[in-house]
């Protein structure tokens, strides 16, 4: 079974991975594909080097080119039998491919409030986010849905495509909670296929 997430930056997409983690699952970081890439090509990390790099293997190899990749890269044809996250799903084609070529695909959207968002996005401090307001809202509203780009950054219409939606706006508590119930219905999901 392949998970997939999508949703807003820095909406907490990881407390879901810690969670199906605990479950047995393996984590892959589909962003670690174009930090690879960027890294080969001697590019800086930062997240506008990461969108522009995955909408040019969009706009090369189809929308599903970077969950092409992660299938590889995890060998899924060999490891149908171990259970994967995949996080960051950035356009519905991405979801499409999934769910053309894996089995048991299920896609989890986890949304916030924008301004939640961005002080979350401030306290966990990674390298390549924005440090100002004004930059957080030109690369969320870039990753939310590029209207210029149908091979660039569609969050929006991933989203508008998951299995289910976890509004990530209380206590953590809340969140597992919902995290749980989610759960409970993959598990019926995976009775009812085996």
């Amino acid at each position: 079974m392949i998970i997939g997430f999508t949703g807003r930056i820095a909406a907490g997409k990881e407390t879901i991975k810690h969670f199906l983690v605990e479950k047995g699952f393996v984590y892959m970081e589909t962003s670690q594909v174009l930090k690879d890439e960027l890294s080969r090509r001697g590019m800086e990390l930062t997240r506008k080097n990461m969108q522009d790099l995955g909408d040019e293997l969009r706009a090369k190899d189809g929308n599903g080119a970077l969950m092409k990749l992660v299938l590889e890269k995890i060998d899924y044809s060999n490891n149908k039998d171990k259970h994967f996250i995949l996080d960051s799903l950035r356009n519905a084609g991405e979801a499409d491919y999934l769910r053309e070529h894996a089995d048991d695909f299920v896609l989890i959207a986890v949304d916030a409030p924008q301004q939640m968002r961005f002080e979350r996005m401030l306290s966990r401090g990674k390298p390549h986010d924005p440090k100002t307001w004004e930059e957080f809202l030109i690369i969320d509203n870039r990753d939310y849905f590029d209207e210029t780009n149908p091979h660039g950054q569609q969050v929006r219409d991933c989203m508008a495509c998951a299995d289910f939606l976890i509004v990530n706006d209380g206590d953590i508590s809340s969140s597992i909670k919902e995290i749980e119930r989610i759960w409970v219905e993959i598990e019926k999901r995976k009775s009812f296929n085996n």
